[in-house]
């Protein structure tokens, strides 16, 4: 059976993915799926840059305001939940568009994941508890010792990463790489276009996202987290509030940082955030690589897509 088509658009935050996701959305007949952890939050909007409900009538995106700040969501559910979001795209006669920066959810989807023991809640409140008395790095030390491979890639204070591995070395006495060792790709039933924006001029991206995060502050960043500690029962180790910009206001608020330091460590954060995206990036293949600072970028991504689509459909006859 002939695949159905796909595209993938990625890129670092501030790259310019989301109005080329409206460009191709308006241009052929896609259906937006976002590929972000932090969207997935409801009621954390300024800081995900998350489109308003003007743009979303418009564009209606999947997989965002799936869970409350409190919760926690997976490679491995959003690697179910997309790819339940794209077959109903394709079963309605159009294509699925997956726009985003979270890395991991692009190499689950196109790769498959390993198979992972379930999280377990008790072994998960132990280790923060752990964590607490100890501290991370003390965890880190001891993953060190068992599952050296692991530790080299993380840093210290990795909590959630270091949480996972300690779990699941405490849960089966197995490290993490001998579970990927055996993973086997997992054939994705689409034709794949991946569009990586991969700005040659990285100043110029730092001068967006400068913008980017100074426009989230006038928007009232600040307030939007305040609100979010007031309704939720949260603490600085959940996911959502280890998202970039949210980590920093969360830190300011408890008076870990003058607020003066804000700003400036919260552009950090996002350049750093910016810098893994790009290494993800460069270990990628099968990738159409276009810079979002070039004058004629967005024709070259309509080009691509284009051509993607006549491919497709060329196939599709050819097998019919």
């Amino acid at each position: 059976m002939p695949q159905p088509p796909a595209i993938i658009l990625i890129g670092p935050t501030a790259s310019g993915k989301t109005a080329l996701a409206f460009e191709l959305a308006t241009r052929f007949p896609c259906d937006i799926v976002s590929v972000d952890s932090a969207q997935v939050f409801c009621d954390m909007n300024i800081g995900t840059a998350k489109p308003d409900a003007e743009t979303l009538a418009r564009f209606p995106h999947r997989l965002i305001d799936l869970i409350t700040p409190e919760e926690r969501y997976s490679a491995a559910q959003f690697r179910a939940d997309a790819l339940r979001e794209m077959a109903a795209i394709t079963a309605a006669g159009r294509i699925p568009l997956l726009v985003g920066g979270t890395m991991l959810y692009v190499k689950a989807l196109r790769d498959g994941l390993a198979d992972l023991p379930q999280a377990d809640a008790a072994l998960r409140g132990q280790i923060d508890a752990e964590a607490e008395a100890r501290g991370w790095p003390a965890l880190h030390a001891e993953l060190a010792r068992l599952d050296p491979d692991t530790a080299a890639r993380l840093k210290p204070t990795d909590a959630q990463r270091i949480q996972r591995a300690v779990e699941v070395l405490r849960l089966t006495g197995r490290t993490l790489g001998s579970f990927f060792a055996e993973q086997k790709d997992s054939i994705l039933p689409f034709r794949l276009l991946t569009l990586a924006l991969v700005p040659a001029d990285r100043g110029e991206l730092h001068r967006r996202i400068e913008q980017r995060f100074d426009a989230m502050l006038a928007a009232g960043l600040v307030d939007e987290v305040a609100m979010l500690r007031e309704k939720y029962r949260l603490d600085a180790c959940l996911p959502s509030m280890r998202c970039v910009g949210y980590r920093q206001v969360w830190d300011m608020l408890e008076g870990n940082m003058p607020q003066a330091e804000l700003r400036n460590r919260g552009v950090f954060a996002t350049r750093q955030f910016a810098k893994r995206q790009l290494t993800w990036l460069k270990s990628m293949d099968d990738l159409q690589i276009v810079d979002p600072l070039i004058p004629d970028s967005t024709a070259r991504a309509l080009a691509a897509v284009e051509g993607h689509l006549q491919e497709s459909a060329l196939a599709a006859r050819r097998a019919g």
